[in-house]
């Protein structure tokens, strides 16, 4: 899931998930902050304190909720998908990470997003938020796209995620 900031990834990204467990597949997710400096923690929380401390990293795990935080750690994609795998998922769903060579679903918001297609490599599937972005869309690109609000587009794309767990196993 890729696009740039307010684009809608992380809306889109919820309604697949929902779709994914519909279909009855379990889903890991992996999300860069690509808005600079740190991701927001909560302050003063045991598992803060301990970084704070200097640990590298702190798993807190209560009533089957387990949140783990890290302290300077550069890890790359493969690594964090790694990492992800201890939990067993069905799919991994990355959020950002333009520049990476996965499968990905762009979103484009408006005219000036469409400076991605030149950017953005290994697009399977885009989203668009405006009526007047699919002409230059379908001009630009064989690619399918859809509108962003089209939940029969995330259902489509849930079935298709689904066949190819299947004809992965």
């Amino acid at each position: 899931m890729v696009g740039y900031q307010n684009s809608g990834k992380t809306t889109v990204m919820v309604k697949l998930i929902q779709a994914l467990r519909d279909l009855g597949l379990t889903t890991v997710t992996i999300k860069h902050h690509g808005h600079g400096g740190k991701p927001e923690v909560i302050e003063q929380k045991d598992s803060t304190r301990h970084l704070s401390a200097g640990a590298s990293a702190s798993v807190v795990e209560g009533d089957g909720r387990l949140i783990l935080q890290a302290e300077n750690i550069n890890s790359s994609l493969e690594d964090q998908i790694r990492l992800m795998e201890y939990f067993q998922p069905d799919v991994h769903l990355i959020e950002g990470y333009k520049f990476e060579n996965y499968p990905k679903l762009l979103l484009v918001r408006n005219h000036k997003d469409l400076s991605l297609l030149a950017k953005v490599d290994n697009i399977k599937v885009i989203m668009y938020w405006e009526e007047t972005l699919r002409e230059p869309l379908n001009e630009q690109t064989n690619i399918p796209c859809f509108p962003i609000h089209d939940q029969t587009a995330i259902l489509l794309l849930a079935q298709t995620i689904k066949k190819l767990f299947l004809a992965n196993l």
